[in-house]
């Protein structure tokens, strides 16, 4: 008998969000890799953590940024904090930039990258994340919770 193939449930939107302690006295990379694990761009326990400085390096930049010039950034923070050189090729630089494109903190001109409207990262936040992207988000879930209500006996 042939297997069926299943399709596989793909979200529309995917948001992870984790609440550490205050942000004080951290120096400023470990203050950058807090916020990529509270926005779910970094796992707990991850050594692959490069997003955090490609993050950092935009965030440090006072123009856009070529996914070119951000490499070299990216090195250069690296080499700085003594870190390992892992994860510097020129197409994983280009998946971290993706990725926080993906949660509005980046936004791509041209061939260059920045950090949102050069405003501060708040400001992005806000506006895409917590008044567009998690109202979305909360009222499918609450489709989802109605819809399982009523499996309910008596529902």
């Amino acid at each position: 008998m042939k297997q069926r193939t299943v399709a596989k449930d793909i979200p529309l939107s995917e948001v992870t969000f984790r609440k550490y302690e205050r942000p004080s006295g951290l120096p400023p990379r470990e203050l950058v890799k807090k916020l990529c694990l509270s926005v779910g761009l970094l796992q707990p326990g991850d050594s692959r953590d490069i997003v955090v400085d490609v993050l950092h390096a935009l965030i440090m930049a006072e123009r856009e940024l070529s996914s070119v010039e951000v490499r070299g950034s990216v090195i250069r923070l690296r080499e700085d904090a003594g870190l390992a050189l892992a994860g510097i090729a020129a197409s994983n630089i280009r998946r971290q930039l993706k990725r926080l494109r993906e949660i509005y903190v980046v936004e791509k001109v041209k061939n260059s990258y920045r950090i949102t409207e050069m405003a501060p990262i708040g400001e992005a936040f806000e506006e895409k994340v917590e008044r567009f992207l998690l109202p979305s988000i909360m009222d499918r879930v609450k489709e989802y919770i109605d819809a399982v209500d009523q499996l309910r006996p008596g529902g």
